[in-house]
């Protein structure tokens, strides 16, 4: 499992990618279970009000989230891809330029089991 992160203005966005073997989320909307690479996250954009409070460099807005909309990816590097430029879009629908999001990729340790 990786862990796609995207950082700006002092708040930050995280993802899920789920690998071959691993079993994501199962809910309505979820891609063909045949996809090897499957991607979660959040979706988000700025409204006038209602929505959730967000403080973004020296900007506070309101948020309000979309349901996370999976998708399968049939290789590694597009599913990455794909992650990468979700997370700098979630923050372009907040009006934070694409060359300010830092965007990491980190492998998520197994949990040991009990």
């Amino acid at each position: 499992m990786l862990l796609v992160r995207g950082t700006a203005g002092g708040t930050g966005l995280t993802g899920t990618l789920y690998e071959p073997g691993e079993d994501p989320p199962s809910f309505k909307g979820a891609p063909d279970e045949g996809a090897p690479y499957v991607w979660v996250c959040d979706a988000f954009y700025e409204v006038e009000s209602g929505g959730q409070a967000q403080t973004i460099g020296d900007r506070e807005l309101r948020v309000a989230f979309e349901s996370p909309m999976p998708r399968g990816f049939e290789t590694r590097e597009a599913a990455i891809e794909a992650a990468k430029e979700h997370v700098r879009t979630q923050f372009a629908r907040l009006g934070v330029e694409e060359a300010d999001v830092e965007v990491t990729v980190l492998q998520q340790a197994e949990e040991a089991e009990a």
